[in-house]
């Protein structure tokens, strides 16, 4: 199952045994499966707890992780490319698992281009045990969420974190708490949490219109200590930290691609069901509008990405990254609703599965910066005013 390429220059230094992982051979390859699997998990509100699995075994849970340190090496565009062929297989899988590709690509950027040499541990974790991070990041965003009481040597953390995409097979939750000092003042501190600890609990209410596999339930996290030492950054809260900036410019590109997958599947079942009818003017035209937005959707995750592989986040990054975020959202929706159009009655039925990729693709209208605040943050960057308070 696992595809390798060799790579001279790592071999003529010596590290002959380090190769990249073949990210996109890997997600054509197990495409299939998931696709076949999709239908069974969304129609019973079943985490995809079996395919991701099937990702572990491949090699794709330790893909993002530097070769140096263990890991397959895939750099942002090979990664977002496996997402969006796995985003036409099964939305569900793809989107759940690109919370942990993106927790892992940060770390990962940041060991690279910024010589940070605190996440390496935890990057070497990820390839050696092939652990699952989770993300709080959609809930939680600038604001933060949950208390951080300060107690001798650490804190106690009492919070309830939503949308935990991946819940019951993570390992490790990547969060905050807002810690309030004796002046008033907050700050959010920033850790990991054992997802097997005591004090942590998953819910199971996970009951949506679409993404229904993601098993993005809550998780509870009721008095776990966190030492000093665990906290990688604090911040002031509903700001943006260097940090985020980071955040935003890697992961959502990631994140988008697989909704740029669902689109595209939706836009490939609406075709063939119409190519089978007799075609007339208005055949023509909803196969044209629905080809143009999807072009569209395709040119702003393009944008997206060659906005993270410059290497430079920033306030701009940030803005090039979210312009492209809301392009993906809105063309990517006119797409699933014109392939309805398209296909007819046909299409409302589950079995030839345009619904569910319509359904999946709501939950592009949720993740930050939803249109309010992404319109104020751009309109802020093109006016030369502050963005540092615009989430």
């Amino acid at each position: 199952m696992m595809r390798n390429v060799a790579d001279p220059e790592l071999a003529t230094a010596g590290a002959s045994s380090a190769v990249p992982t073949d990210v996109v051979g890997i997600a054509h390859d197990l495409a299939t499966s998931l696709a076949e699997r999709a239908p069974s998990f969304d129609e019973g509100d079943r985490f995809v707890a079996d395919n991701y699995m099937l990702l572990k075994e491949a090699g794709l849970v330790e893909a993002g992780v530097p070769l140096e340190l263990g890991g397959g090496g895939a750099e942002i565009a090979e990664l977002c490319e496996m997402l969006r062929i796995m985003g036409r297989a099964c939305g569900s899988t793809a989107l759940a698992f690109a919370m942990h590709t993106h927790q892992v690509a940060i770390p990962a950027w940041r060991w690279r281009h910024q010589n940070v040499a605190a996440v390496e541990p935890l990057l070497k974790r990820v390839a050696a045990e092939k652990l699952i991070l989770l993300s709080s990041g959609g809930s939680d965003w600038l604001g933060g969420s949950g208390k951080a009481e300060k107690v001798g040597g650490g804190y106690r953390i009492t919070a309830r974190k939503v949308f935990t995409s991946g819940a019951a097979a993570g390992d490790i939750l990547m969060t905050g708490a807002i810690h309030q000092a004796e002046d008033g003042t907050e700050h959010v501190i920033h850790f990991g949490v054992p997802m097997r600890a005591p004090e942590v609990s998953v819910m199971d209410n996970w009951r949506t219109v679409g993404m229904r596999g993601t098993g993005s339930n809550d998780v509870v996290i009721d008095g776990l200590f966190i030492p000093d030492t665990a906290v990688s950054f604090s911040r002031q809260p509903r700001q943006w930290h260097p940090v985020f900036q980071i955040i935003a410019t890697i992961a959502f590109p990631l994140i988008y691609a697989v909704y740029l997958g669902v689109a595209e599947s939706a836009r490939d079942i609406a075709v063939e069901i119409a190519g089978t009818r007799q075609q007339n003017e208005t055949v023509l035209n909803l196969a044209g509008r629905m080809d143009t937005a999807l072009r569209a959707a395709q040119l702003a995750h393009r944008s997206m990405v060659e906005a993270a592989e410059r290497n430079m986040p920033s306030a701009e990054s940030v803005n090039d990254v979210m312009i492209g975020r809301t392009l993906v959202a809105r063309h990517g929706l006119e797409v699933v609703e014109l392939a309805m159009e398209l296909a007819g009655g046909a299409s409302f039925y589950r079995a030839t599965g345009i619904e569910r990729r319509f359904r999946d693709m709501q939950a592009a209208r949720f993740h930050p910066l939803q249109a309010g605040p992404q319109a104020q943050y751009a309109g802020a960057m093109a006016l030369g005013l502050p963005v540092n308070k615009i989430f």
